[in-house]
């Protein structure tokens, strides 16, 4: 389960934000008003809460501490959601802590990746990929989207 917030040092001006997990809308900074990356996580207990009702498409990284690839994987996922600050939502899904949302949706690799837009699945790959690769992946699922 997450926590119910996390605080945010915005790219722009660099002042802190306190975000909520989940809440509609696209986060700002208090300061500059400009979009700021929304990370977040999320568990067996506020999944729906979290994504599937989130106003703006999410980025689910289902994934493992002891995962290799994850860990490769989680900076370059972390750079997209502040160049596409506003424009999407990162939330990090841990199997291991949140085993009955990874079977719901058929997670069988980590990591796994999908693209929701209010609870429906545009998109899904598996595996680790360059950030240019994934970059590309989120730009045609963000047009379907």
């Amino acid at each position: 389960m997450s926590s119910s917030s996390s605080v945010v040092r915005c790219p722009e001006c660099g002042r802190d934000n306190r975000l909520p997990a989940a809440a509609g809308g696209v986060p700002r900074c208090g300061n500059c008003h400009n979009a700021l990356p929304w990370t977040t996580e999320a568990g067996d207990g506020d999944f729906a809460q979290v994504v599937e009702t989130a106003t703006v498409p999410v980025l689910v990284d289902f994934w493992a501490e002891w995962c290799a690839p994850c860990r490769v994987v989680t900076p370059v996922l972390e750079g997209l959601a502040t160049e596409l600050a506003g424009t999407i939502k990162l939330v990090k899904v841990n199997v291991d802590r949140a085993p009955r949302t990874a079977e719901r949706y058929g997670v069988q690799a980590v990591p796994t990746l999908m693209i929701m837009n209010r609870g429906r699945i545009v998109a899904q790959r598996a595996g680790a990929a360059p950030g240019p690769e994934l970059r590309r992946w989120v730009d045609e699922a963000l047009v379907t989207a």
